[in-house]
């Protein structure tokens, strides 16, 4: 059994959130640049040297990428064989704090939904853990910004509606989205499961690599289909009109209920912020 200190815990988090606020990932940056060489409308190619500009400029002068830097969500893996005393939610939270209080970063978190009163730290995290076998811990950190959460939507499908239904239903968010959730997007694809699972899975696809594609080849291909389908929208760059409205579409699935298909559509804008730390 090994044991694990949460002070180090607090750092990681603490870390890796300063990191996300003022740097951009690689794979984001390569796909940006793809989609400079890829749209023709000048306003999106505009917007698109802008926000590659941007991401020099955040990470020059340790500034963050955006205004809006997120409420903080948590993914905590846990090895089976790691002990630790003490409250490790507690320990996330003081990482958190730290973040946002030392590093001068924009504190949006209220403590109840209808009184408003700001928590003044941006704590606390919204927190997923999971448990498998091992002697680590993984921390991913994914602070997400409030524009393209709230043109986030699920839906619960009947199997009958099947590929055409999903199709529809992410087409339908993305337009009613329009230039909200501060496009080009990355669209996180949750189906399955049931009202909660598909939400989450969704959330978990805007993590994958933008780079990577599905394994399961229907899913893949289902990738693709939605991909173009939702940059011949033509909302374009912030929603200014062009060819590039997502740099990438993901999908993660998970079993259901004869009954049903759960479908829930994650959008994250052009600053997408994770990054992932083991102990």
């Amino acid at each position: 059994m090994r044991s694990l200190d949460l002070k180090s815990v607090s750092n990681a988090v603490c870390e890796l959130l300063t990191e996300c606020a003022f740097c951009a990932g690689s794979d984001l940056v390569l796909k940006i640049h793809d989609a400079l060489n890829k749209e023709q409308s000048p306003l999106g190619q505009t917007v698109l040297k802008q926000i590659l500009e941007n991401q020099k400029v955040a990470k020059c002068e340790a500034i963050p990428l955006c205004q809006d830097t997120g409420q903080v969500v948590v993914f905590l893996e846990i090895g089976s064989e790691v002990a630790f005393t003490g409250d490790i939610e507690a320990a996330i939270n003081r990482g958190v704090n730290r973040a946002y209080t030392e590093g001068y970063l924009r504190k949006s978190v209220v403590a109840d939904p209808l009184r408003r009163k700001n928590t003044g730290d941006n704590t606390p995290a919204i927190i997923h853990t999971k448990i498998f076998p091992g002697h680590d811990v993984k921390i991913t950190v994914v602070p997400k910004g409030g524009g393209a959460e709230n043109m986030s939507a699920v839906k619960m499908l009947t199997p009958a509606e099947g590929e055409t239904g999903i199709i529809q239903f992410v087409l339908d968010t993305v337009k009613a989205a329009g230039g909200k959730a501060c496009p080009p997007l990355i669209v996180g694809i949750g189906i399955g499961g049931n009202l909660e699972k598909a939400p989450l899975l969704a959330k978990e696809a805007l993590l994958r690599d933008l780079a990577d594609h599905s394994p399961l080849p229907h899913i893949s291909n289902l990738e693709e289909k939605l991909l173009t389908k939702i940059n011949e929208t033509g909302i374009g760059p912030m929603g200014y009109g062009g060819r590039v409205t997502a740099l990438a579409v993901k999908i993660n699935t998970y079993p259901c209920h004869i009954a049903s298909l759960p479908v829930a559509v994650n959008l994250q804008c052009h600053v997408t912020r994770h990054k992932s730390k083991v102990l």
